[in-house]
């Protein structure tokens, strides 16, 4: 991975861009999918798969005067399987409150750390917000 350097007006700001090899592979999966005469795989390469994103998020106090902070956070989001199924239960009740056992994957997170932020707050009070960063995400059946 080569670094490409721009440098800017004399302000003494450098301006590195890293190219990143996930793009490339988001990009050819996009184009082999085109190409596949509208059979797309549902493999790794696949980049509406159930995966992790990141955003930024900005933190602040719902009540009391203290500095806001900007943080990254991560979201599942994505497909699972497509394919649901529901099976008829066996009985021996003559009532059968619920007939079919029905399964379904979602993305939802696997892994996460439990990370914390504090904001300054008026009067030199520090006020902790805690909050769950997803690491790794899955496909796991639905509840």
């Amino acid at each position: 991975m080569k670094p490409s350097i721009c440098v800017g007006p004399p302000s003494g700001l450098l301006l590195v861009l890293m190219c990143c090899p996930l793009l490339g592979l988001v990009q050819s999966a996009s184009s082999s999918k085109a190409g596949d005469n509208g059979h797309p795989h549902l493999g790794d390469t696949d980049p509406e798969r159930c995966m992790r994103h990141h955003f930024v998020e900005t933190i602040t106090h719902p009540i009391y005067k203290c500095n806001s902070k900007m943080v990254l956070l991560a979201r599942c989001e994505g497909h699972c399987s497509h394919t649901t199924r529901s099976d008829p239960l066996i009985s021996f009740s003559s009532v059968l409150k619920q007939p079919f056992k029905s399964t379904c994957s979602c993305c939802r997170p696997h892994t996460s750390k439990l990370k914390a932020v504090r904001l300054r707050c008026a009067g030199g009070t520090r006020i902790t917000a805690t909050y769950r960063y997803i690491l790794a995400c899955n496909c796991e059946e639905c509840s």
